[in-house]
């Protein structure tokens, strides 16, 4: 039946029912989606699992605003906003309200890509399994944003939250790829394969402890997600930073060879090569982010850009080992 003419029978089906009308355009929305999930095409899917994509880079940095702004108790309880389910008035309730509309957009979707891709003929089983663990990982961060209020933005909780959006950005960047290899199908494997072990086991860590002492640099920093009365990690910023910078210049370095031998395939991988130029201008440009905001007492906003760069940094390194092992045919074209 063609999708339309079941969209109508369902609308029908439902406008009749003994459903209570408020619960009718609901209803309806959750029939849409059911109907374009179970006939979407593997370009339909590409699509949606770009967008989940997009929706959770989208969710890791307005949930560092909420912190760089001192939004991270505007709502001094979960799951309402003080006495009603939405803020009433206050531009920190606003903006902390608004990070979890943010977020259940970007758990919704996950959910609809893991249906989806239940669906998806062709797509191998690892794939779908990524897609439910992004679901889950997504979910799982309901539960620990209400424990980081009640713990009153314990900064040990607030870096568990901030890592744990990146999970799930790069589970989606995961399914982003095999997506686009179920569209267009897969190349063969980049290089040597102990090339690509050294980029999976060497290079995806380093990322990892990049971004986790980054996270423990803006624990001791002056930006506790609150006003007053949140405690702070404890550590001197200068030592903090210090090691920071050390993993950064070990991830450099990392990235610098990695490019060398891309570039020495950049023929029969030319796509791959540019997903690395883009990594590279990340990096530089999160290392001058970086020296500004240290030397200028680290205002926010250079802060949120610098966090913008991190998950920037985070996706673009898991794409490239990824796709080592699994290019989608695209990034072997000219």
């Amino acid at each position: 039946m063609p999708r339309c003419a079941l969209v109508r029978r369902r609308r029908a089906r439902i406008a009749k029912s003994s459903w209570p009308r408020r619960l009718v355009p609901t209803l309806l929305i959750v029939e849409a989606v059911a109907v374009r999930v179970r006939t979407l095409s593997p370009a339909g899917f590409l699509r949606l699992a770009a967008t989940s994509c997009f929706s959770l880079f989208v969710v890791v940095t307005s949930g560092a605003f909420v912190r760089l702004s001192g939004s991270g108790l505007g709502c001094d309880n979960w799951p309402r906003c003080g006495d009603k389910p939405y803020p009433e008035r206050g531009y920190h309730a606003f903006v902390e309200f608004s990070n979890r509309m943010v977020a259940l957009i970007g758990l919704a979707l996950t959910l609809v890509t893991w249906l989806a891709s239940r669906r998806m003929d062709g797509l191998p089983r690892h794939a779908r399994l990524t897609a439910l663990a992004a679901f889950l990982v997504a979910a799982a961060q309901i539960p620990l944003g209400a424990i980081t209020i009640a713990l009153n933005l314990n900064p040990l909780a607030v870096m568990a939250h901030f890592l744990l959006g990146l999970t799930v950005l790069g589970l989606a960047v995961i399914v982003l790829l095999e997506a686009w290899i179920l569209f267009d199908g897969r190349a063969a494997a980049v290089g040597p394969r102990w090339f690509r072990n050294f980029v999976v086991w060497a290079g995806l860590p380093t990322c990892a402890a990049l971004l986790a002492t980054g996270a423990v640099a803006t624990a001791s920093g002056p930006h506790p997600g609150a006003s007053a009365g949140v405690k702070r990690l404890g550590l001197a910023i200068t030592d903090t930073v210090y090691v920071h910078v050390r993993v950064a210049a070990a991830f450099g370095i990392g990235v610098l060879i990695v490019g060398w031998f891309l570039w020495r395939l950049r023929d029969a991988y030319p796509g791959l090569l540019r997903i690395w130029a883009t990594l590279l201008v990340a990096l530089v440009s999160q290392a001058i982010v970086g020296e500004v905001q240290y030397r200028n007492a680290l205002p926010w906003g250079l802060v949120l850009v610098h966090v913008f760069l991190a998950a920037t940094i985070w996706a673009l390194t898991l794409a490239i080992a990824y796709a080592l092992w699994r290019p989608p045919a695209a990034l072997a074209r000219k």
